[in-house]
Formats: C-alpha cells, sequence, structure tokens
C-alpha cells in the first residue's frame, strides 16, 4: 500500500518528462515548416534593405560612368559645362534628362 502511494506522488513527476518529449515530437514538423516558410518568404525589412542595397550599387555605377565620360570629354577639349550636359549613359533612377 506504501508503495503504491510513493508510485502515485512520483508518478506526475516521472511522467512529466515523457509529456513533454512527445509533445516536442508532435509539435516538430510543426515548427519545421513553419521555419521553411520563414526561410522562403522574404519580409517587407528585408525587400527594403535589399532594394536599398541594390540602388546604391546602381547609383555606385551611375557615378563611376559619369564620371569616366566626363573625363574622356575634358581630354578631348570639351568645356566643363559641355562635358557634364553631355553624359547621356545609365542613371540609376531611371530617368535620362
Amino acid at each position: 500500500m506504501r508503495n503504491m502511494i510513493a508510485l502515485a506522488v512520483l508518478l506526475p513527476l516521472l511522467a512529466g518528462g515523457c509529456v513533454h518529449t512527445v509533445t516536442s515530437v508532435a509539435t516538430a514538423p510543426f515548427k519545421v515548416a513553419g521555419k521553411a516558410v520563414d526561410w522562403t518568404t522574404t519580409s517587407q525589412s528585408e525587400a527594403d534593405r535589399n532594394y536599398g542595397r541594390k540602388m546604391r550599387k546602381q547609383e555606385e555605377r551611375e557615378g563611376k560612368e559619369r564620371k569616366k565620360a566626363y573625363e574622356q570629354c575634358r581630354h578631348q577639349g570639351g568645356s566643363e559645362a559641355d562635358c557634364r550636359a553631355s553624359y547621356q549613359g545609365y542613371r540609376a533612377n531611371g530617368y535620362n534628362y
């Protein structure tokens, strides 16, 4: 009788780990699926960060091209104002004005 009472008292403590393990195993596929969705989708902040990085690279490219075109124009004897206005290459914002 004493053993039965001790077993009844200790059973919840001993089974606690088992219940936790069963719960972990049962919820694991859902956690994995959630992680996969997180990895495959892009949040708005990630999209904004990527867009900003892309635009900075494009602006850097435009600056290099503009400087190169200006230096070539000046080397060929063009005036400063004409050389600045004559650049017709790539523009990061998409407008050629």
